[in-house]
């Protein structure tokens, strides 16, 4: 089924077009991985909607990506409750470990750094969301484990992928 289908299937369950922007947008994103103009004008033409009513959408919801991001997305929560549990500190850990500061992508594309406003999830401050996933009451140690741990599912399905490719040459 083509992304067209699958918006237009999705669409008819809305008595509006309007309604149905944020399915059409996540359909989208997971078809192209992340959300560039051009998919952002096509999404409003599938819809028939104002392209506009589309932009301000996937710009406000921290869920939608309109530039590529690394295979795990770290979104840290630098809200008051996050903030006041030291969330800036990790930040900074964040950036050194990994290399990078807050906004880019690790070099080997693993993974992207962000702060969010607020991730509704105060009574874990401090929070970070990877992909679907909460992470809470984080320090140092915590974030160090989850970055292992990210790593290894990385080592894992590589390594899957190229045991069930055979060796070289094959």
């Amino acid at each position: 089924m083509t992304m067209r289908e699958k918006i237009e299937e999705a669409a008819a369950r809305y008595p509006d077009q309007r309604s149905a922007i944020m399915p059409a947008l996540l359909i989208a994103q997971r078809e192209h991985g992340h959300l560039p103009g051009l998919v952002l004008e096509e999404v409003a033409d599938i819809l028939g909607v104002e392209r506009i009513w589309v932009y301000e959408l996937a710009t406000f919801y921290t869920l939608f990506h309109t530039e590529p991001v690394g295979i795990f997305h770290l979104q840290l929560c630098d809200n008051v409750s996050c903030m006041l549990r030291r969330s800036d500190e990790l930040l900074r850990h964040l950036e050194e470990v990994l290399g990078i500061k807050k906004g880019d992508t690790t070099p080997d594309g693993l993974f992207t750094l962000s702060t969010v406003e607020c991730l509704g999830a105060c009574e874990m401050a401090p929070v970070m969301q990877v992909g679907d996933d909460y992470h809470g009451d984080l320090d140092i140690t915590r974030i160090d484990a989850l970055l292992d741990r990210l790593r290894a599912t990385v080592r894992q399905a590589t390594g899957a992928d190229l045991a069930a490719a055979g060796p070289p040459g094959e």
